[in-house]
């Protein structure tokens, strides 16, 4: 699947990365979110967009890459990717924790079983991917689906109908 990276010497996260950056960062930048600098996270697979909201509330995209190269094993096997939405559910954590509480929820989740929007084949989506065509398409389904329904999610602008006093 990866052997038509850029270079032989370019791993599958470090392709995985070059692309995720080209296809979302503007639109994640301009909305506030930057790319947290985790070298180790990133050669594990694991990419998260971060931004800081008002009142010490914090948001997380995070993107994470099964990669599969070809092997004797694999042959043939797509890699994949899924995104998690993170966010910070208080301001102020109890005196009992010195933790914000955190609220996850995997953005085909939000999509299909809380808007009720049936644009991904599931709730439990991942995208797959064999080539760069493939990979930039679902890059840019999963960053339309970050924009329109995750950011407002993380930042409390939209909520879901059943979730809807």
């Amino acid at each position: 699947m990866m052997s038509s990276t850029p270079s032989g010497s370019t791993t599958p996260q470090e392709y995985f990365r070059l692309i995720l950056l080209t296809v979302v960062s503007g639109a994640f930048q301009a909305a506030g979110y930057v790319l947290d600098d985790r070298p180790s996270q990133h050669g594990a697979g694991l990419f998260r967009f971060i931004r800081a909201f008002p009142e010490g509330l914090w948001g997380v995209i995070e993107y994470q890459l099964l990669a599969y190269v070809d092997t004797e094993w694999s042959s043939g096997a797509p890699s994949r990717f899924r995104v998690t939405l993170i966010r910070t559910d208080q301001a102020n954590p109890s005196a009992r924790s010195t933790h914000p509480r955190y609220v996850r929820r995997e953005l085909s989740a939000l999509v299909v079983d809380d808007f009720g929007v049936a644009i991904l084949p599931s709730a439990s989506h991942w995208w797959t991917y064999r080539d760069v065509t493939e990979l930039g398409k679902g890059l840019a389904e999963s960053g339309h689906l970050v924009v329109g329904y995750g950011m407002p999610w993380l930042s409390g602008e939209l909520t879901p109908p059943t979730q809807q006093p």
